[in-house]
């Protein structure tokens, strides 16, 4: 796995982007975020998550994805976003939540003004039925995740605004 870099780069390496996820419990769609995020194949991007009311774990299917992904699975765990507001936090250039309920709710100060967008998806943990039924839907969110960060990465990124950042969602 890439290691988390400094959101200001030396003048002989690209300039990194941090993008923070956020939904509910932090344990599914945030984390699927930051997995694709930071083995994003562009290296434009550090992908970070957190959650509003974070849960205990990350969903074994969730950490499944982040695994096959090639994402160093010791750096997980569910965490508050809190942590992303306090001084001496990464910087974030994007703020994406992933869920209706963490769209609707009071956010935390962000030092930096990030761009900020809603990338809504349904909670794939509460799919009822089979394993395979269960893998399917997390299969479903990365892949609606991965289309959209692919696109988000393949922007000039240093120009993006929330409006841009938005359409990414609508227009899929």
């Amino acid at each position: 796995m890439r290691a988390r870099q400094s959101n200001e780069e030396s003048e002989t390496h690209m300039k990194t982007y941090n993008i923070l996820f956020l939904c509910t419990h932090n344990s599914a769609r945030s984390i699927l975020g930051e997995a694709l995020a930071s083995t994003h194949p562009s290296g434009k991007l550090q992908g970070f998550s957190a959650g509003s009311t974070p849960g205990t774990t990350i969903n074994p299917y969730a950490m499944e994805i982040a695994k096959e992904l090639g994402l160093d699975t010791h750096l997980l765990k569910s965490k508050s976003w809190d942590v992303f507001s306090e001084p001496n936090a990464p910087k974030m250039d994007f703020i994406i939540t992933v869920c209706d309920d963490a769209a609707g709710e009071q956010c935390p100060f962000w030092p930096g003004q990030p761009v900020t967008a809603h990338w809504g998806f349904p909670d794939p943990s509460k799919v009822q039925g089979t394993d395979l039924e269960k893998k399917t839907a997390f299969v479903s969110v990365m892949n609606g995740l991965k289309k959209r960060i692919d696109i988000l990465a393949a922007m000039p990124l240093d120009k993006l605004d929330s409006l841009s950042l938005k359409e990414i969602h609508t227009n899929l």
